[in-house]
């Protein structure tokens, strides 16, 4: 029994995707039933890679866990990608098999030859297939998931794997409880399932007993009415959700009420301090922040008291971690010291490694389990984390490091700053200057004044020479659905026809 609620409570809600609903039995069941036809039907063997083209459904959730339990790689692709970018998504996985829903049918027919379609076929396919339980010693899977690849062609991570499927089911519900899902209510899942934070964390509290309410698209209005409605417990969101919730009527968020809600899990992209401190005074100290990646998991975490205490950390390092920066000759620097954030795992020496690209693998690694996701930061002398940025957003001008971060959290306090983005354009005399993008609040035009105002704002609150030399107003930035942003799609084209891109 891979979800141990379906004895519990066989006839419960486990999951519901806004349009169709299963019970804990109906959901073990058909888990179980993937997996026995992935493998006897469509011949997957344990170490083959599955990849899925879904929406936010509840056969991606069945097909997810089934492939893994199946002991297979799983890759869900995201999305939003060109048919370009999902070719090679799914080329570099060497998927042997690409299952779809209707929505995108017809891409993966042009991008795969052995194509599953979610449909009548295979509810024929899962009810033909066998119902025996799958053995707790057979071996574990493990999702394969592609990095944003908000710089470059995204890479797929892959987590050492578990023993058995039955270790692998125990670290789940373990690693859940170290960040506070313990499957104690319902969690709602406000983002794709293509990306590990929302995906894994609603997994991981779902096979401790929590029942999944899988959002189509996130709008603020929406969220809290879901959150009512369903006394949601746990969730995980985003920044730029925090921005859009804060933007509802005062009246709004006056009246919302939610007694059951204890979790809020954020990370994947910096928060500004005032946003932070506005949700706390809004829902009160349920937010806990974490800092880490696909390649390593949750690192850090903070809860809201802590953080008051120690406003912009992103936490200490949770067991089996230990963080530290170095500089630029991997030497480790003291308490407060801006170097690159390395990450000690004490329980393995290979946490993870990048499919089919040791050098990249190796790249990471400053030594045997001790690894770097590409953060810039500091750690002080009572262990908390702050990031100032990622080492590859980083603008050298003149000689001198800035972050792009740092610059970005001053002008979202300008009241028409909606949205920004700072990275560097070519300079011939330093190398690189600071540009902003800007996205302006509703009902704001652009014009040569409003960019004096928030530059005049910047030199108030930034040394001059992070200050941005100019502002490009944006209609909207290209953010993907957890608020990281595609710095290249901004920065590229000042970089048309240069050998270097620094």
């Amino acid at each position: 029994m891979i979800f141990s609620a379906a004895a519990r409570d066989p006839q419960g809600l486990a999951l519901d995707d806004g349009t169709r609903r299963r019970s804990w039995a109906e959901l073990d069941d058909r888990v179980h039933r993937a997996a026995h036809y992935l493998r006897d039907e469509v011949g997957l063997r344990a170490g083959d890679h599955l990849a899925l083209l879904m929406g936010s459904c509840v056969e991606g959730v069945e097909l997810l866990v089934a492939g893994i339990a199946a002991g297979l790689w799983v890759t869900p692709i995201n999305w939003h990608l060109t048919p370009d970018e999902v070719a090679y998504v799914v080329r570099d996985s060497g998927a042997r098999l690409l299952v779809s829903d209707t929505r995108f049918a017809e891409t993966a027919a042009g991008v795969h030859d052995s194509v599953l379609r979610i449909g009548d076929d295979f509810e024929r396919a899962l009810a033909a297939a066998s119902d025996a339980p799958l053995p707790a010693d057979g071996p574990a899977g493990g999702n394969m998931i592609y990095t944003s690849g908000t710089t470059g062609w995204p890479k797929g991570v892959k987590r050492a794997r578990a023993a058995s499927l039955g270790a692998m089911l125990d670290g789940w519900r373990a690693y859940g409880r170290t960040v506070g899902l313990d499957g104690s209510g319902s969690h709602l899942v406000t983002g794709p399932l293509y990306h590990a934070a929302p995906l894994m964390f609603a997994v991981y509290d779902q096979v401790s007993g929590a029942p999944l309410h899988l959002l189509q698209r996130f709008d603020a209005q929406g969220c809290l009415d879901t959150i009512r409605e369903h006394e949601i417990a746990h969730t995980h969101l985003v920044p730029t959700m925090f921005v859009r919730l804060l933007r509802l009527p005062d009246a709004v968020r006056r009246d919302f009420e939610a007694p059951r809600l204890d979790l809020v899990l954020h990370g994947a992209a910096p928060v500004s301090v005032t946003v932070k401190r506005r949700m706390i005074e809004w829902w009160g100290p349920v937010l806990v922040e974490y800092w880490g990646a696909t390649e390593g998991g949750v690192t850090t975490l903070v809860d809201s008291d802590t953080w008051l205490a120690h406003p912009g950390s992103v936490g200490r390092a949770i067991p089996p971690f230990e963080v530290f920066a170095v500089d630029d000759a991997g030497r480790r620097l003291p308490p407060g010291e801006v170097g690159l954030l390395y990450a000690r795992h004490g329980a393995s020496l290979r946490p993870f490694e990048y499919h089919d690209d040791p050098a990249k693998t190796e790249e990471a690694y400053l030594e045997p389990g001790v690894f770097t996701i590409g953060d810039v930061g500091t750690v002080d002398e009572d262990g908390f984390v702050r990031l100032a940025d990622r080492r590859s957003n980083t603008i050298i001008s003149g000689g001198v490091n800035i972050y792009p971060v740092e610059v970005e959290q001053v002008l979202q306090e300008h009241p028409a700053v909606a949205d920004v983005g700072v990275f560097g354009i070519p300079d011939d005399e330093w190398g690189e200057q600071v540009k902003a993008a800007v996205e302006l609040r509703p009902g704001l035009e652009a014009s040569a004044e409003l960019e004096a105002e928030i530059l005049a704002f910047a030199r108030e609150h930034l040394a001059a020479y992070k200050v941005p030399r100019s502002i490009d107003f944006e209609d909207a930035l290209p953010r993907d659905v957890t608020g990281k942003l595609y710095t290249r799609r901004l920065r590229d084209p000042y970089w048309v026809g240069r050998a270097a891109k620094i």
